[in-house]
């Protein structure tokens, strides 16, 4: 059969998906149930002609049945080579019928010699069966799925020979022959309907099989048994793996077939059940080893996983002595079914099937998958010869310990267990390191809930690098588990070296390394890593270094460029997610000592495409930075949408204050939930149409600001914030795009901000307090404070939004033109504020003093969402220039973050007392630029250095952020880099390109600076044209230029509207203001407004002229350029003094950002009146 191509689809996740796999299940359950059952009624027949002994029978029985596998075994396995294994199938099917026919005349007669035969024959069709039904297997199913299939096929067999047994002695006891002669045709119509019926249904399935292709249609058939059964096992022997492989199943079978010979006599001797009931201690034995199958392809996750074999090994040594030693107590005083030692006797027969199954499915998996497909059927039909004579010693075996030595049924059980011994000791011996990986695996599975993506991409043989980043402790036995193949890790020596891991370091292969003990130490750790590598073996190296403090990725080391240069070997990118916040990260600032957030955790490992020659470490950074992009994305399913965490956090807030304005409003969590709940029922019923969706907002940050957004969010519609800084012209082209019918606002705010919109009319939240019912304040109260949050996010309909839906338009400002509608969906919001909190380790004690306006995007996400989704309280002021006020509010609510944009910062310098911000230990600030000088200054007041972070309204907003430094004695992280806007969030990814040909800059070289992440927005609002102009392959174009450093931390370096070609070069204008701004800055003047501003008109002779804009300056103009002159910039750089115009003042949008579209205007209009 040909390998599928790269065009077709994945393939299933499940086997009995595949329609030719599912025929042959459903062959084999058929086949194996008929078997058994003629068998079984057989051998109860000879039993009760009395013409046999018991244990003659039962040995004759299993004689008849298995030798013509022994005989038949090279035959079977070149016809399965020879010919297309459904044709052998097919044929096999119909031989079966004329067997089963025969069968009924044999039975008709009487003839038990006849009977014997026909065993034996049914035993032949079965052997010619065997290699062809296990060597279809790998032609049907792609690898992941083999270890599920071999469980399937495992299950139906042993199901098949429970029931078959079961059916054999219910139908003897159905027919019950008269001891001297033979049955009437009249007494066998239930075996001819058994029989023939199910023989002509397993042909019917066979044809359900679609065509094979022949593995090698020139081999010769070999009939000799003798002749071809010792090269057949020459060639088993040579692959010592297989062979090993073939002597385990071998072993497994030798058990099954004791266990099922030994159940006859321990149902009828030891426990007392009469005859007929026999059949059911084989069904729980099949029970229990049908349930060891399925679980071992759960646990096998779609690979071979032989870590499991030891561990069935263990469990068919425990549970075979447990059925000793309760089957002993089972007395015959009383009916078995009334004994509790009956039903643990039981219950420990389940026990070992599971075990016995556990053992074989994974070493049935690894012969089919290890096998050259041109040797696959000589290889399993050596294996189903030594399978069948272990299955005849096991009858010999059982004939001497029953019928010579007189061992009882129960101690047969135990010498079987205790003969599995040396087996489980052989096992351990052999794969130590196999075997120590599976137990990690279960312990992990305890705690985890893994999910590994990109298995694929681990190539299955040849040496590799996987390179990781580190979150946790238990990142390497993840990676293990998470692996289809061994792998060594690169390990801190002082852990290798601690007395109680030193033998499972032994065990696990590491490669110690310490940097500390000098250069000839690494190069020796780096040494032998390559020279695994370079043997085929894969080994993992978790490139940061050290276990990350700050929740971001770290710089990547080096070295591990080293361990593949000049191996060939590929780079295997790989990404832990999900293991930040557990209790061996160090989360909340210490490793252990914290509960869980959730139990079982859910975590993922992500592999990525093998990179066959990277070119340099910051590559591979950024390889696995974009899989955290992945990993975060495919988390969305079970990350709960903003509103839901809304509902659950006020929960759990209580009766402690969540929010507070200036206005004096402080309200609890409980208390914010109801009144939202209330405003939604009240809108739900007396404003919003059924199809209405966009619902506009015109309010300040505030109390009702958070409700009135709560109300539309829980209501399942958009928010859409108006920009009330805006003119009435651009505010109602906002209103138009979005389609808004109604805008919630207050008659207060109104009277500030007079407006009348077109096309929609006002709510006035002031109303609504005289339309609340009682109803209202029953359904509100009992969903705010007594019904379970999960029961009332479904009464509120959340748990049927998607993630990708839209929750917010947020406007641009419209700075460079027209405002564009930026679709954020739930799913943009919930990630970002996730990744903040992450960051930013927030607190029950913290509080957010939020001043940026909701319609901004900063304010709108990190302002209002993130307090309102995690524990911190938000409290709020309309005015983010009221200085004085937002002193007074962060001193009496202890708010402990503020975040701003630079301009603003200067106001504070100026006007805030340093005890009003002493309780703040984090300022973020965004939007614009901010100068090491400012922040110095603010630090210099308030202790505290503000934090740049970098992110645009098309990101949710936040993109990249500077966190505070993480040193001890141990470890030192940088967090903070002045001059940048920090790195990016966890699950986000930046790159630099050139911005002629889009080619990869890689770090510290300047270009255009992309984005890429669960942030980025859905999209414009009806301009589907201008989204494909910016969001290319998944990354968001940003328009401003940056660079990436070594360490993964991004500097700004400008706008791409914000540069000027003037004579060929490109000119920056935020360099020019910060220098222009440093030598104009007057540090008596107590004015915190912006001072200048740099923008660009056309010029006829250079392209473009810069201007400058400015209030009035100290300084003379002449002065400023002489100075300007003096510290060296380009002649080009530096405007003439002609080109300075003052005005009364610098345009600024309402977020404080400049309104660059403003400037530009103002400065045409001054040139031209020049």
């Amino acid at each position: 059969m040909s390998p599928p191509s790269d065009s077709l689809p994945p393939p299933p996740d499940s086997p009995l998906r595949n329609r030719s796999f599912l025929g042959l299940v459903l062959t084999q359950l058929l086949g194996c149930i008929n078997d058994n059952v003629f068998k079984w009624l057989s051998v109860c027949y000879a039993m009760g002609t009395g013409r046999i002994g018991s244990d003659t029978a039962l040995v004759l029985g299993a004689a008849c049945f298995t030798i013509p596998y022994l005989l038949l075994a090279p035959f079977s396995g070149s016809l399965a080579d020879r010919y297309s294994k459904r044709v052998v199938i097919v044929a096999c099917k119909v031989a079966e019928v004329v067997i089963m026919a025969l069968a009924i005349l044999a039975l008709v007669l009487g003839n038990l010699t006849f009977l014997y035969f026909l065993v034996f024959l049914i035993g032949a069709q079965s052997a010619l069966f065997a290699p062809s039904k296990y060597g279809a297997i790998p032609e049907m199913l792609p690898p992941p799925l083999l270890t599920a299939g071999n469980g399937w096929m495992g299950l139906v067999t042993v199901c098949g020979s429970a029931l078959g047994m079961i059916g054999g002695y219910s139908l003897y006891g159905v027919v019950t022959p008269s001891l001297g002669g033979g049955l009437s045709p009249w007494e066998l119509w239930p075996v001819i309907v058994a029989l023939i019926g199910m023989a002509v249904a397993g042909t019917a399935t066979a044809i359900m099989i679609e065509p094979l292709v022949a593995a090698s249609p020139t081999r010769p058939l070999e009939i000799d048994p003798f002749s071809h059964t010792l090269p057949a096992l020459r060639t088993l022997a040579r692959e010592t793996k297989l062979f090993r492989t073939a002597l385990g199943i071998g072993f497994f079978w030798f058990l099954a077939s004791l266990a099922q010979l030994n159940a006859d006599p321990l149902g009828k001797e030891w426990l007392h059940l009469p005859q007929q009931s026999v059949g059911m201690l084989m069904a729980v034995l099949v029970l229990g080893l049908g349930g060891g199958s399925l679980l071992a392809g759960k646990w096998s996750e779609g690979k071979v996983e032989l870590g499991i074999v030891p561990i069935g090994a263990l469990g068919v040594v425990i549970s075979s002595v447990l059925v000793y030693l309760t089957g002993r107590f089972v007395t015959a005083d009383a009916p078995a079914t009334h004994q509790v030692m009956f039903y643990l006797c039981a219950a420990s027969l389940c026990l070992l099937g599971a075990s016995a199954g556990l053992f074989d499915v994974p070493l049935e998996s690894y012969l089919q998958h290890r096998t050259d497909p041109r040797l696959r059927g000589m290889i399993l039909a050596a294996t189903n010869f030594v399978v069948f004579l272990g299955i005849l010693l096991s009858a010999a075996v059982f004939f001497v310990l029953k019928a010579v030595l007189g061992i009882s049924p129960g101690a047969i059980f135990a010498l079987a267990g205790l003969g599995t011994i040396p087996i489980l000791i052989y096992a351990l011996r052999l794969m130590p390191e196999i075997t120590a990986r599976f137990v990690f695996w279960l312990a992990s599975h305890t705690v985890y809930r893994l999910q590994v993506v990109g298995r694929e991409n681990i190539p299955e043989r040849g040496g590799a690098l996987i390179v990781a980043n580190h979150v946790s402790w238990v990142d390497g036995i993840l990676m293990l588990t998470s692996s289809s193949r061994f792998v060594r890790f690169l390990v801190y020596a002082d852990y290798v070296r601690n007395p109680l891991l030193t033998g499972l370091a032994k065990v696990m292969h590491v490669i110690p390394i310490k940097a500390s003990e000098g250069p000839r130490s690494i190069v020796m750790a780096l040494k032998t890593a390559k020279e695994a590598v370079a043997n085929g073996e894969l080994v993992c190296i978790f490139a940061e270094g050290a276990l990350t403090r700050t929740g971001q990725l770290q710089p990547f080391q080096r070295g591990l460029m080293k361990i593949v240069e000049g191996t060939n070997a590929p780079v295997i990118p790989a990404y832990l997610h999900g293991l930040w916040g557990s209790v061996f990260s160090f989360a909340g600032g210490k490793f252990f000592w914290k509960w869980p957030k959730h139990w079982p955790y859910r975590v993922a490992v992500h592999f990525g495409k093998p990179m066959p020659q990277p070119d340099d470490v910051s590559q591979v950074r950024l390889a696995v930075e974009q899989l955290g992009v992945d990993a975060v994305k495919s988390d969305k399913p079970y990350s709960p949408i903003p509103a839901v965490r809304f509902v659950q956090q006020c929960r759990e807030t209580g009766k402690r204050i969540k929010v507070a304005d200036s206005l004096g409003q402080e309200v609890s969590g409980t208390m914010l939930l109801l009144r939202t709940i209330i405003a939604r029922r009240i809108l739900e019923r007396t404003t919003f149409a059924p199809d209405e969706q966009n619902i506009g907002i015109l309010l300040p940050p505030s109390t009702g600001g958070c409700i009135a957004n709560m109300a539309v969010s829980l209501s399942k519609r958009v928010a859409v914030n108006l920009n009330y800084t805006l003119s009435d012209d651009t505010l109602n082209y906002c209103i138009r795009t979005a389609g808004i019918k109604h805008i919630l606002t207050s008659r207060q705010f109104l009277d500030r901000r007079p407006f009348k919109p077109e096309g929609a009319e006002f709510v006035f939240l002031d109303d609504l307090k005289d339309k609340v019912t009682k109803m209202d304040k029953a359904v509100a109260g009992l969903m705010a404070y007594a019904l379970p949050t999960g029961i009332v996010t479904r009464m509120l309909g959340l748990h049927s939004v998607d993630p990708d839906e839209t929750l917010s338009i947020i406007f641009t400002s419209g700075s460079t033109g027209e405002p564009k509608g930026v679709m954020l969906s739930h799913h943009n919001v919930a990630s970002n504020i996730d990744a903040v909190d992450q960051l930013l380790h927030l607190e029950i004690t913290d509080g957010l003093m939020g001043i940026l306006p909701f319609f901004h995007s900063f304010g709108y996400t990190a302002s209002m969402w993130l307090p309102l989704c995690f524990e911190p309280k938000g409290v709020y002021h309309f005015n983010p220039l009221d200085a004085k006020t937002i002193g007074k509010l962060v001193e009496k609510h202890k708010a402990t973050i503020l975040m701003s944009t630079p301009t603003f910062l200067k106001s504070y310098i100026k006007r805030v007392e340093p005890s009003q911000f002493a309780s703040l230990d984090m300022v973020v600030v965004g939007a614009e630029k901010l100068p090491t000088d400012l922040a110095h200054q603010f630090h210099e007041k308030f202790k505290v250095m503000p934090s740049e972070g970098y992110g645009t309204t098309e990101l949710s907003p936040v993109a990249a952020v500077n966190i505070p430094d993480h040193r001890s004695s141990e470890v030192q992280q940088k967090g903070t880099k002045l001059g940048t806007v920090g790195r990016p969030l966890p699950g986000v990814a930046a790159k630099v390109i050139d911005p002629d040909t889009g080619a990869d800059l890689g770090v510290n070289r300047e270009g255009l600076l992309l984005i890429k992440g669960p942030n980025v927005m859905k999209g414009y609002l009806q301009q589907p044209d201008k989204t494909a102009a910016v969001i290319r392959d998944g990354w968001y174009v940003t328009g401003d230029f940056a660079k990436l450093d070594d360490e993964g931390f991004i500097e700004i370096t400008g706008r791409q509207s914000r540069f000027s070609k003037i004579g060929g070069e490109m000119v920056p204008h935020i360099l020019l203001e910060e220098h222009l701004t440093r030598l104009t800055e007057d540090p008596s003047d107590e004015d915190a407004e912006l001072r200048l501003a740099v923008t660009a008109v056309s010029d006829p002779n250079r392209g473009e002229r810069l201007i400058v804009l400015h209030k009035p300056l100290k300084k003379p103009v002449p002065e400023v350029l002489k100075e300007l002159s003096a510290m060296g910039l380009p002649n080009l750089w530096l405007p003439s003094a002609d080109c300075f115009f003052e005005v009364e003042r610098i345009p600024l949008l309402g977020t404080g950002k400049l309104d660059l579209k403003g400037i530009k205007d103002l400065a045409i209009a001054r040139t031209q009146a020049s």
